[in-house]
């Protein structure tokens, strides 16, 4: 609700402190306790009848007129409720920022004290209220009028405040407080009450204190430095209870003009952007704050329609717009030369997108979101021209959307103490490379505690949101590794290696993360794979085609390398090995256990190659174990393990040899494979009229199963004719699309219940003979690439 310091300092920047002349604010009825003796406590919104109940304490309202109180229905027909008997109490922080919102939009000096005293509760009905005028000052002190009316469902009634040939009009709203706090010199009428009830509480606004504004620019810096220490001292809400509220670590201030990043300067900024930035930057020395330029692309998003769309682009224009007609609301022609109309703004966006230091000096290129709440501009982003826009015609469950795009610098603040932190957040590749020179350069303990200032946000810093980002991190991984080996500190090093995922590991890291793996102990080891894999999450098994990609590629390479390095190395390939191949069998169990045929084929195949790299690496690294765990876990599974088996074979004849490839126990797998493809084909033929299927079972065992079952099985029925209600229809479609099965199911929708009508195919033949002929294929391939694939499966 208040104006915040930053928005505060933008409009400075800009120039207009001192022009408002009328505020209007809303707030939550939460915000107010409203009691009036004889009635107890007041409802938001204001029913009908407790509005009549009001009228009935009330007494003709009175009037000013000079050194005269007056009573005139035909200047002021209103009630007035005695104030004694009225008892308003606000939430204290909702009142100061009510108070602080309405000082800093009527310009008035930031050190001064503005307070509001109650002057009355009225009541307007049908029919009532009150002609232009001007407010008696009642107090030495009074700077003006603070209207709050409170929710209620009425017509007319509306607040209209003047000032020179400006005119602004207020409405009541039905379901928050409606503010509207303007200056005493300010003429000011009520209209008409035309149906319902207008309620509002008036007060006097008192000025006390500091009176005095500050001259010149030494005065504009004095008191943009107090808007920055104001912003920077102001805990931001987080809207989440779990979460701590924290004071912003930045304040970013959009300038007006586009810089490329070549020439973007503090010398070389342009028209009002050098006066601003000047001053800014002058505020943030004295209020000891570092001041950086920065480049930002803003991207934002508005409900919109195209303005030639009559059917729903239709423009509905209060009475109170611009009354010469010229121009809606947004600026927008109302004639229909605009492209679009744009409604209601839905979100902004914005990514600083490079960086240079307070001196200037090359720019970095980063990628930083920054939040709302460390934002502002003096002039609105909507008022710029883009250059990229994009409209979304209208999508179902999303409506017309127009989004833009615009380029613009800023200069961005931080508090010294916090210039590495946020610099960090900006560039994590130049945190790394500075804590390693401060470490090297012999301060290890200056860089241990630097290092402790990441962990709030360092996380989300090398997240990748995109894949220039997924680019990005992977660079500074060496950096990472590096850094964490320089600062000597587990947590450290735990910390700053946190972020990043398994796959960044390759064998060109062998060395350092030997080395790591070396100074810090296995325990440290085991938890930062375990945290880079995944390990505990609830999707680590089914992590995609980057993690499958990752051990199919890698794995054996960084296997072999770490076991050869000195140290820490060997017992480090093993811990690698054992997380992957905890990683693959989970994967391959929940593959197997797919309740489609051809998904669980699917991922069996994807997985294949990675099974191959787990056992190349385990023959490289001489770890038995892991190759007696891989033959006793895939000697468990059914026979659809054959579609992992074989893809993981062909991979295998990739390998040099067939040393390897025997060490590796690729002879016993493509043992287990030959015997499950000979098992399969030595089965009988499937006669022309043998129409049994087989109904996977599924967990279900109800009536309908049953039936659904038994015809399947029966070998000489191909049709079942069966009256279902709909529920029990929808359970035996769902079984049958789950197992793919050949059986087509269409409903007879005549009589009650309708009749599910099932039909065995004849994809059941074409589909058995082509499983045949493929095992038969996989065989002989097995039996001329294996010369082992007679022998029974080792453990």
């Amino acid at each position: 609700m208040a104006t915040v310091a930053r928005d505060r300092l933008a409009r400075m920047l800009r120039g207009d402190t001192e022009t408002a002349f009328c505020v209007e604010l809303t707030a939550s009825t939460d915000e107010l306790a409203l009691e009036v003796e004889g009635i107890g406590p007041v409802t938001f919104p204001v029913p009908p009848a407790q509005a009549r109940t009001l009228l009935g304490l009330g007494q003709p309202a009175r009037f000013g007129r000079g050194e005269e109180t007056l009573t005139d229905p035909g200047v002021r027909d209103t009630w007035e409720i005695p104030k004694d008997l009225v008892r308003a109490r606000w939430d204290d922080d909702a009142l100061n920022g009510i108070l602080t919102a309405a000082k800093d939009e009527l310009g008035l000096p930031i050190a001064a004290e503005l307070t509001a005293d109650l002057h009355s509760l009225l009541v307007y009905e049908p029919g009532q209220f009150f002609l232009a005028h001007q407010d008696s000052e009642k107090d030495d002190s009074m700077i003006g009028t603070l209207v709050v009316t409170l929710p209620s469902s009425h017509t007319g009634g509306e607040l209209v405040v003047r000032h020179l040939d400006e005119r602004t009009v207020h409405r009541g709203s039905t379901a928050e407080l409606s503010l509207v706090a303007f200056y005493a010199d300010c003429r000011h009428e009520v209209r008409e009450v035309r149906s319902g009830y207008r309620i509002a509480l008036t007060y006097n606004l008192l000025l006390r204190g500091d009176t005095d504004l500050p001259e010149g620019d030494e005065g504009a810096v004095a008191e943009l430095a107090d808007f920055l220490r104001e912003h920077f001292s102001t805990p931001v809400p987080t809207h989440r209870p779990a979460v701590a509220e924290h004071p912003p670590n930045r304040l970013v201030y959009l300038l007006d003009h586009e810089y490329t990043p070549r020439a973007l300067g503090w010398s070389a900024l342009k028209g009002a952007d050098a006066a601003r930035a000047s001053l800014l930057r002058a505020a943030s020395t004295r209020a000891g704050y570092e001041a950086v330029l920065a480049l930002a692309e803003v991207k934002t998003t508005h409900s919109a329609f195209d303005a030639d769309d009559d059917e729903y682009g239709y423009r509905q224009r209060s009475w109170d717009d611009d009354e010469n007609g010229e121009n809606d609301e947004d600026g927008e022609d109302v004639d229909g030369t605009a492209d679009y109309d744009i409604q209601e703004l839905i979100d902004v966006d914005i990514t600083l997108t490079h960086w240079t230091g307070p001196h200037g000096g090359q720019l970095e290129a980063t990628s930083l979101s920054v939040s709302a709440d460390e934002v502002c501009a003096s002039a609105p982003t909507d008022d710029l021209e883009p250059y990229a826009t994009e409209y979304e015609g209208y999508m179902g469950n999303w409506g017309n959307t127009l989004d833009r795009w615009y380029h613009r610098a800023a200069v961005v603040v931080w508090p010294r103490e916090q210039a590495f932190a946020n610099r960090a957040e900006t560039s994590p590749a130049w945190a790394l490379d500075t804590l390693t020179e401060m470490a090297l350069a012999g301060d290890v303990s200056g860089a241990r505690a630097a290092a402790a200032t990441l962990e709030p946000f360092w996380d989300g810093a090398l997240r990748a949101r995109s894949p220039r980002d997924k680019d990005r991190i992977s660079a500074t991984f060496g950096v990472a590794l590096r850094t964490a080996d320089a600062v000597a500190d587990a947590p450290a090093a735990a910390m700053l290696l946190r972020p990043f995922r398994v796959e960044s590991l390759t064998a060109d890291d062998v060395t350092s993360f030997g080395r790591l793996a070396s100074r810090y102990g296995q325990q440290w080891t085991v938890g930062l794979l375990r945290t880079w894999a995944g390990a505990g999450e609830s999707t680590w098994a089914g992590r995609g085609p980057e993690r499958r990609q990752w051990v199919a590629d890698s794995l054996p390479g960084l296997c072999a390398g770490l076991h050869a390095a000195p140290g820490a190395g060997a017992t480090t390939a093993q811990l690698l090995l054992d997380l992957a191949w905890r990683w693959l069998s989970e994967a391959i169990g929940i593959a197997v256990r797919s309740s489609s045929p051809r998904l669980r084929d699917r991922g069996l195949d994807d997985l294949g190659r990675p099974l191959a790299a787990v056992l190349t690496a385990a023959a490289a690294t001489g770890t038995a174990s892991i190759r007696a765990a891989v033959a006793a876990y895939l000697r468990q599974q059914p026979d659809a393990i054959t579609a992992l088996e074989m893809p993981a074979l062909r991979a295998a004849t990739d390998l040099p040899g067939d040393g390897l490839r025997g060490e590796a126990g690729f002879g016993d797998l493509a043992t287990d494979c030959a015997a499950r493809l000979s098992a399969r084909l030595a089965l009988p033929r499937r006669t022309s009229i043998d129409w049994s299927i087989t109904l996977p079972t599924g967990g279900c065992a109800c009536d309908l199963c049953d039936t659904l079952r038994a015809f399947l099985a029966d070998p000489d029925q191909r049709t079942l004719e069966w009256p279902l209600a709909k529920g029990g229809r929808q359970h035996v479609h769902s079984r049958i699309d789950t197992a793919e099965l050949p059986v087509s199911h269409v409903t007879r929708r005549l009589g009650r219940p309708y009749t599910l009508i099932l039909h065995k195919t004849d994809t059941l033949f074409t589909d058995e003979a082509a499983a045949r002929a493929s095992d038969q294929a996989d065989l002989e391939w097995l039996t001329e690439s294996f010369t082992s694939a007679h022998r029974p499966l080792r453990a």
